[in-house]
């Protein structure tokens, strides 16, 4: 059996349609596979490559660690320098109320701690979400996500969640002296890049302090420069109890985490101890390459150059078939109208070296999510194939 028969047949399949393709290596925003095409990636691993593939300082950090050691404890027992280095680093550029780190394997695994933390901490066991925002296929992340299409084929799940519309007043209403925590997006991503108005986030902000309700914010796919600000939340003059981070937290390796205040996190310790436990979360290796890809942010000014490719991208990204383009920094979404269509035109770029994909709530939607080192020559390039797929599609019709 060849390689494409070996990954059917033994690797756990998520659709019957994958994309197979064989890459044998990648570097900066460029892909390879086995027979030396090139694509250049305009997705970052789903944000998670923020700093591009395999960048020298993040790989250095990654083998020096490796040369000390990698795991030799579950979380949260022994002092390992990658963790505590970590952690404080995070806690320097967050608001002060936001100083301590609980490192998991995942994004899932953030929300799930955030959901078990809200809930000791005040009490109360209902919450509110919001439609067409996701935060994990675990049961009680897919409890949180706001997709009747996901959550239906594993009911029973937890029990009093409401979900309600994003950015709309009246939805704020759901939350009262029963809600233990509202878990929102800052940006819904996976709706097709639907960015609320500042009005509605500090409405949202003051319902929460008006009930004692918490208020979980989840970055994990906006977080670290993606779009514009090192946190997306900056942008909307609010601070959440609980900040959900992941994807682009581990560099490239696998991280997520809950930030929230040391009061807060303290009740995890006692009635009972470890009142919540992972046995890879904050695994060294993955934060000693979180470390670098954070450090490398900002020594590098990457986040300034954000909001100018942004433009760059929208200047660019015009045609007849585009029905239109929203962004927030570099996630940004190309609304083509009609799934059927959007799939075909990624289909093409794929074939002609522009590797990117679509959203889970925006199937209509093309997803582009580019590293943030992306240079001018490559977003020229990245939409002149976009563009000529546009034409070749528009030829077909």
């Amino acid at each position: 059996m060849n390689q494409r028969e070996l990954f059917l047949q033994h690797v756990a399949q998520t659709s019957d349609a994958p994309l197979a393709l064989e890459i044998v290596r990648a570097a900066g925003c460029k892909m390879w596979d086995r027979d030396g095409k090139e694509y250049i990636d305009v997705i970052s691993g789903i944000s998670v490559c923020n700093v591009g593939h395999c960048h020298p300082r993040v790989v250095k950090a990654i083998k020096d660690q490796v040369d000390q050691y990698m795991h030799i404890m579950v979380y949260g027992e022994l002092i390992e320098s990658p963790q505590v280095q970590y952690a404080s680093r995070l806690a320097s550029l967050l608001p002060a109320s936001l100083d301590a780190v609980y490192f998991t394997s995942s994004g899932s695994e953030a929300t799930e701690g955030a959901m078990k933390l809200a809930k000791r901490l005040t009490g109360r066991t209902n919450m509110v979400a919001f439609n067409d925002s996701y935060h994990g296929s675990t049961q009680g992340a897919l409890s949180v996500m706001g997709s009747e299409y996901w959550r239906n084929a594993y009911r029973p799940l937890i029990p009093g969640i409401k979900h309600v519309h994003h950015n709309q007043m009246e939805s704020l209403d759901a939350i009262d002296a029963h809600t233990a925590c509202v878990i929102a997006e800052v940006i819904q991503a996976e709706r097709g890049v639907m960015s609320p108005s500042i009005d509605w986030m500090k409405a949202l902000r003051q319902r929460c302090n008006e009930t004692g309700a918490l208020l979980v914010l989840d970055e994990i796919q906006t977080g670290f420069g993606r779009t514009g600000s090192m946190f997306a939340f900056e942008q909307f003059d609010v601070v959440p109890d609980i900040l959900l981070l992941g994807k682009a937290l581990g560099g490239g390796m696998p991280l997520g985490a809950f930030v929230a205040s040391k009061q807060m996190m303290d009740s995890f310790t006692l009635n009972p101890v470890l009142g919540h436990i992972t046995t890879f979360g904050g695994h060294p290796v993955c934060c000693a390459a979180g470390l670098a890809a954070l450090e490398l942010l900002v020594d590098e000014k990457l986040i300034s150059q954000v909001k100018k490719n942004e433009l760059r991208f929208a200047e660019l990204l015009h045609h007849p078939m585009i029905k239109g383009f929203r962004s927030a920094g570099l996630l940004m979404a190309i609304d083509f109208g009609t799934y059927d269509l959007n799939k075909k035109i990624i289909d093409r770029c794929i074939a002609k070296g522009v590797f990117t994909d679509w959203f889970l709530f925006a199937s209509h939607c093309m997803r582009l999510a580019p590293p943030l080192i992306i240079t001018e020559e490559e977003i020229r390039t990245a939409c002149g194939i976009i563009l000529a797929c546009c034409d070749d599609e528009q030829a077909a019709c």
